[in-house]
Parts: structure tokens; sequence; C-alpha cells
């Protein structure tokens, strides 16, 4: 069978190759998939889809351009990485319109925050490669240790669909910076931007192979990625299942692995919190139609306010409107794929029949058909039951009450996860003594989703292995070495 050499789609106006990017070039494959849109169910385009052949190709590639990309001094990788950004924001309405597309965003938040974001990654990576990646040399007997951070060679990365771009180059770019080269292996879901950064990247003059592209399914592409003997590093954000399996393979080449992984956190409204502040964190849960791996998804009530907090979060979630994500009102959009709408309806039917209370939707929208979920609340949830216990990632929240704190901090720490948290209070000494015995990776206390590049940003227990940001990127994505020069022995 030969490759079937696709012809441009076109997506919001724009034109997106369909094809990998391997070594510099568009390559095709012998089989394609087909690529739908969730907000309506129109059809983009055909996606090459690639297999083992495509990733011995990309691995191949980038292991030929690693030497030069590693030689090369910081500064001109920063640069490169620089004039990367510049060209995302030249192009910040392409990419946003595509992506809203693709995966169902809000198109107002890919234009002022998502978008913005991946140029972000690119610019502060940069910056840090050349400014901060420092240590401070320190004496043994008379003796200097000098830290370093080596390239490593080429790292594997597998990137989730629900902010396709940003969560991509919040891997690329640190990997980049540190000399490493990449292959990207996309979500099958959502594969649009990842092939508009490729032209970027060629554009902005990063040299063949130190970026390449195999789109496919994780069974065929991500498995023979992660399984591959020519990756030094694999960076996976996605499902624990998965990522047990990605574990498994890279065990057999020892391919160190960061993992972000599912969540199931917290929203502890404590009994002195601001209802009108607390109601209106909860309802930020509901943030990309509940495809937020961070959400605070349960939230956990003191009895004696329970009732004003539904009354208040009951109010502002009706003023949620929901809708085509590309109308700067919606609020609320649709599920990514078909697929991930039935998991979702299945945990809510699952939880009504098993007794729980639908207190708020629970339904598919009715008016507007297609992938839109109603947002939802569930309450009188069984402890330790599915819909407690386990990821719906979806716009499905569910609410418990509790009487002390430390029933609190069982109901939190409850579960296998501990991606995040937050925590609403009116006394900072109280919600100190909340946080510090919360098991979470993230904590937002009064606030959601205030996230800084200089933070590390992980998981506890099954939410993840690593961290990510600032150094803790590097320390991944590079050979941490350590230089111990005597002070004796020298001619001079």
């Amino acid at each position: 069978m030969t490759s079937i050499d696709l012809a441009d789609v076109t997506v919001a106006g724009v034109s997106v190759d369909p094809r990998h990017f391997i070594g510099g070039r568009r390559v095709a494959s012998k089989t394609t998939f087909a690529n739908t849109s969730p907000i309506d169910g129109s059809e983009l385009g055909n996606i090459a889809r690639g297999g083992a052949h495509e990733i011995d190709l990309a691995v191949a590639a980038a292991r030929e351009a690693f030497p030069a990309w590693a030689a090369m001094p910081t500064a001109e990788r920063a640069a490169i990485l620089n004039r990367i950004a510049d060209l995302v924001e030249e192009r910040l309405p392409e990419l946003a319109n595509v992506e809203t597309m693709d995966n169902g965003g809000l198109l107002r938040s890919n234009l002022r925050g998502v978008m913005p974001r991946v140029a972000h990654n690119f610019r502060f990576f940069a910056d840090w490669a050349v400014n901060h990646l420092t240590h401070d040399d320190f004496e043994t007997r008379g003796h200097t240790n000098h830290v370093s951070w080596d390239p490593s060679g080429v790292a594997g990365l597998i990137t989730p669909w629900n902010a396709p771009l940003m969560l991509a180059t919040w891997k690329i770019a640190p990997a980049l910076a540190a000399g490493d080269t990449v292959v990207l292996k996309p979500a099958e879901w959502t594969p649009l931007t990842a092939s508009l950064l490729a032209d970027i990247c060629t554009e902005a003059g990063l040299p063949d192979g130190v970026f390449n592209l195999v789109q496919g399914f994780g069974r065929e592409a991500g498995a023979a990625l992660v399984a591959h003997p020519g990756l030094s590093r694999i960076s996976f954000t996605g499902s624990v299942p998965t990522a047990k399996s990605i574990a498994r393979a890279a065990a057999d080449n020892l391919t160190p692995c960061s993992f972000e992984l599912g969540g199931k956190s917290p929203c502890i409204v404590l009994a002195d919190a601001d209802i009108e502040l607390a109601a209106a964190l909860a309802v930020e849960q509901y943030d990309n139609a509940g495809q937020v791996c961070l959400s605070g998804t349960r939230l956990l009530v003191h009895e004696s306010i329970a009732d004003d907090f539904a009354t208040a979060f009951q109010a502002k979630a009706a003023s949620l409107r929901q809708g085509d994500p590309r109308d700067p009102d919606t609020d609320i959009g649709p599920q990514v794929h078909a697929v991930h709408f039935e998991r979702i309806k299945g945990f809510v039917d699952r939880a009504e029949a098993d007794g729980a209370r639908i207190l708020m939707g629970g339904t598919p929208n009715a008016d507007l058909g297609g992938l839109y979920f109603t947002p939802t609340l569930v309450g009188d949830a069984a402890r330790g039951s599915e819909i407690l216990t386990q990821e719906v990632f979806g716009p499905v929240l569910t609410m418990q009450k509790f009487a002390t704190d430390e029933e609190a901090l069982e109901l939190a720490n409850g579960t296998e996860f501990g991606l995040a948290a937050v925590v609403v209070s009116g006394d900072r000494a109280h919600a100190a003594a909340i946080t510090e015995r919360l098991v979470a990776g993230t904590i937002w206390v009064n606030c959601f989703f205030v996230r800084d590049l200089r933070a590390p940003f992980g998981g506890s227990k099954k939410s993840g292995v690593g961290r990510e940001g600032g150094t803790w990127s590097f320390d991944f994505y590079a050979d941490v070495k350590n230089t111990v020069v005597a002070p004796h022995g020298w001619k001079e």
C-alpha cells in the first residue's frame, strides 16, 4: 500500500497540513483518520495516521539533529525559541480559531489566555535557560562542586486534547531550551494546532529534526514511541491507566518518565468562608466544559453554611450560557468527542441509579443537542462511590457536607488522586491549618487557576510523577551533572 499524500485542509479559513512533520519535511502515511469538530460534528479533514514506521523515522531524525542542537550555545537556542513566540503572537487569531474548531474550547479564552500562554511558554523557558538555570558552587573540604544541566537526548512527548497547543508547548519549550530534540504525538482528537506549530518552527529557523510531529492513535503511534530505545525522556499528560502502560514500556529501556495524570480535587468551603466568593469559585470549576484536570470538582461544604452556599451556587450557575464556543457570550461549550460525552453521561446516570440526587443539570442539553452536556451538581452520593472517587472530566460537580476540619480533611484526601485543591476561608490561620494537611501538588486559597511557570506543578499519589516549571522542568529534560574540582594538582 502506498502512502496517501493528503491535500491541506481548511479550518476556520486557515490552511492546515494534515501530514506528519519529520526531519523538517512533511511525510504522508498509508492510512488516515477523520477529524471532526465537537461544535457541530462537521468533518474538518483527514489526517495522516502514523505508527511504528513513522515513529522510527521521527526518532532517527531527532537523534541525527541532537548533537548540533545540544552543542548550540544556550543563548542561540533561546533566540530561536523567542522567534517562535513572536510568530505564535503574529498568528494568534489563526491558532485560536483552529483550536476552537478542533476541541470546542471557548474562542474568547483561546484568544485572551490560552494562545498568549503558548508564546509565554517559549519565552519563559528560553529566558530561564539563559538567566536562571544556575546553582551556586559549594565547597567540600576545599574542593569546588559545580552543578550544570546537560542536554539529555530525544524527548518523546504525548499530550492531551483539553488545551492541545498550550499543554504541548509546556513540554516542548523546556525540552528544546534544555538542548533536547523532540518527537511529539498529539492527541488524535485534536491534532491541528500542533501541525501549525511545525510550520511556525520552520519559519522561526528551528533546525530540521529538532521538532518532529507524528499524528495518530495511542495504541499505534503512542505505543511505538514510548517503547522506542532511541528516547532519553518520556513526558505524558493523560490518564492513570495509560501512564501505567507507558511506564511498563519505558521500563525495558529504563527511560525516565514524567507524568501529569488525573485529578479528583476538592473545593473546601469552611464555615468562616465568604459564601458569595465560595459560590463564584465553585462555578469556575465548570471552566472548559469541566475538561480541566485541576478542577475542584468535589465541593466539600461545612454543614452550617451548606444550604446558603447551595442557593448561591445554583443562582450563579444558572447564569452560565451554554452554546457555540465561537460566540463571545458563551460560557460553556461542547465536550470534545462523542466517546467522551458518553463517558460523562455514564458517570451521571450510574450515580443517579445508585441513589445520588441530581441537584442541577444531569442531562444532555436538549436545546443544543450534539455534545453539549448541562452543568451538573450531584448530591447525596454514598461515600466511596464512583462519582466521588473517579475523574469524570466533564461539567459535573458533587457536593458533600462536613462537620469538622478532621472530616473535611478525611474527605479531601480520600481518593487515589492528589493533583490540586481549593480552600475558601475568611481566616488565614484556619486556611493554613487546612492547607498544610492536604495532599495535593497545587493548592489555591480564596482563588483558582492562578498559575506561574516559576512554581512547581505536578501531582501527588496517582496524580503524577515529577514536577514541571522553572528549574524542575530542566531537572527532568536535562542530565544534571556535578563536577568536583580539587584545589591541588595545577601547574600554573
